[in-house]
């Protein structure tokens, strides 16, 4: 991460702790392996939920979460399921833009750059004939995801895109990722 010579918080970002991360990282590059974990259960049809607490990252295990975050996933009605949270499709989108958001903030802020708001549209195309099984030449996941930012900054919109590139939920979902799935029965 550039980082500008700035102090005290930018963008709701204290850079002099954001730099102190980066010098630690730079002269330990071991503080920059994290593993971050969930865990699902299904509860009924397309219902099921994800909890999220502990972590490992920056050399060690991460337990200041003292309760789980709980992520309830369902399907809209159309789709058999009782609405009963967004679908796991609706949570990459969101993932996407959480992540496309906080990259750019946080870039922007060790730069110097002030920003006064962000938002952000986005919308996925997905044919349901790959996830039904009708057709091995449609793609199960999205065909193609676009997003929209709206950023209130004196910045120019080309140095705010490039800042969108440090994302690793983008990383994520434009290139591929080893996925093991061990299935044990009882």
């Amino acid at each position: 991460m550039s980082q500008a010579t700035m102090t005290g918080v930018i963008n709701g970002v204290d850079v002099d702790r954001l730099g102190a991360t980066i010098q630690a990282v730079q002269q330990n590059t071991s503080l920059a392996t994290f593993r971050f974990r969930a865990k699902n259960r299904w509860i009924d049809g397309g219902h099921n939920r994800s909890t999220i607490q502990s972590f490992y990252g920056a050399g060690q295990e991460d337990t200041v979460r003292t309760k789980p975050f709980a992520l309830d996933a369902d399907e809209p009605p159309v789709l058999l399921g009782k609405d009963q949270g967004a679908n796991p499709v609706e949570y990459v989108l969101h993932a996407l833009a959480a992540c496309l958001t906080t990259s750019l903030v946080y870039h922007a802020a060790a730069r110097g750059i002030h920003i006064e708001s962000v938002e952000s549209t986005l919308e996925g195309d997905l044919d349901l004939q790959g996830f039904l099984g009708l057709s091995d030449k449609v793609r199960r996941g999205y065909k193609e995801i676009r997003v929209h930012f709206l950023i209130e900054t004196d910045a120019p919109a080309e140095q705010l895109k490039e800042l969108t590139k440090f994302s690793p939920v983008h990383d994520i979902v434009s290139n591929p990722v080893p996925v093991s799935i061990q299935i044990t029965t009882r």
